[in-house]
């Protein structure tokens, strides 16, 4: 089979692999109809963080049960699935309680020995706990199948950090991150039932996208212009939930420093450079929480996957440019030099 290996830095190949294969009596073997490139697979395409030459790349992916194996219960060949981008045992104390992400069985697709999305088949480790089936019928609808893979990553990181932040009926919301995921942030914010959303970002196109997702204000500034621009927006007060979907030092910096005093900052970006951005004595001044992390993605699929099929919810239009898997090396630098925002790939 073919898939997508990372080499070093900016050395992304499309190659024959070995067939992915039932190892385990749990495991299925999952034939990919779409798949996407993220933005934290960057880190690894920019040599920010660590890969192995050939290893797989990849975690957000759908498709059909080709095979399974004999204590698969819930899944049988020809099911419509979506996997969430880590796999769980689905029957761990942690995973009872949704937390799958730290489920000691668990693990990340594209790891050493794992495979990654961005191919033509996976092998799904745990299957009864990881994947979630679909309808049949949404294989024959390409928006729809293109909305269901959003459930995979950026749909529900988008969703945790609106509950990390407390989004409620009624409140203000500052979006931090104009990508996929603030993107989805400002969608989960506006489906939580927030009242105003500030979407902070300079893509012109982006903040189109989160205007219709419901942002109803546009900050472009960054730094200290953003904290007064949006302080200004709020009457000096700051919002009362804040999505942190960056990682970056100025970028939670920023966050900490538009959040009203008593709010919350909903945390999403993969941390990355030289510092974290938190003054805790400013936070304990103002008594400002903090939560957030790895998104339990597989949790919040069953909430959200109702919303997405009778298209009341609708991340699509985050996929601005497709590709076969031939072009994912082209995606990854589409993506890199921001000429698209996220690259959907259909092997």
């Amino acid at each position: 089979m073919r898939a997508t290996v990372i080499h070093a830095p900016h050395d992304i190949r499309v190659e024959e692999v070995p067939d992915a294969a039932v190892q385990q009596p749990t495991d299925v073997i999952l034939r990919v109809l779409r798949a996407c490139i993220c933005g934290s697979d960057l880190w690894a395409y920019r040599g920010e963080t660590a890969r192995q030459p050939g290893q797989r790349i990849g975690h957000e992916f759908l498709g059909v049960v080709e095979e399974a194996g004999t204590e698969v219960s819930g899944f049988t060949p020809g099911d419509l699935v979506v996997a969430p981008f880590v796999w769980s045992d689905g029957t761990c104390e942690y995973c009872s309680a949704g937390l799958q992400t730290s489920c000691p069985r668990g693990g990340f697709w594209g790891s050493v020995g794992s495979d990654g999305g961005q191919g033509e088949a996976v092998r799904v480790p745990f299957a009864d706990g990881t994947l979630v089936k679909l309808p049949a019928d949404a294989a024959s609808d390409d928006r729809l199948l293109t909305a269901l893979l959003a459930l995979s990553d950026v749909l529900g990181t988008g969703h945790h950090a609106a509950v990390g932040a407390g989004v409620t009926r009624g409140t203000t919301v500052a979006v931090v991150g104009d990508g996929a995921v603030g993107l989805c942030g400002v969608l989960a914010a506006k489906r939580l039932g927030a009242e105003r959303i500030i979407a902070l970002g300079r893509h012109e196109t982006r903040t189109d996208i989160a205007r219709t997702f419901g942002a109803t204000d546009v900050v472009a500034e960054r730094g200290e212009a953003a904290v007064e621009a949006v302080r200004e927006l709020t009457g000096g007060g700051g919002a009362h939930a804040v999505i942190e979907a960056v990682g970056t030092e100025q970028s939670m910096r920023t966050a900490v420093g538009i959040t009203r005093d008593g709010g919350a900052i909903g945390y999403v970006g993969v941390p990355h450079g030289s510092g974290t951005g938190l003054d805790l004595s400013v936070m304990f001044d103002r008594n400002i929480s903090l939560r957030g992390g790895v998104a339990p993605v597989r949790a919040y699929i069953p909430e959200l996957l109702p919303d997405v099929l009778d298209g009341s919810l609708d991340p699509s239009p985050v996929f601005d440019l497709s590709v076969g898997l031939d072009g994912v090396p082209a995606g990854y630098r589409a993506m890199d030099e921001r000429t698209a925002l996220k690259v959907l790939v259909k092997p």
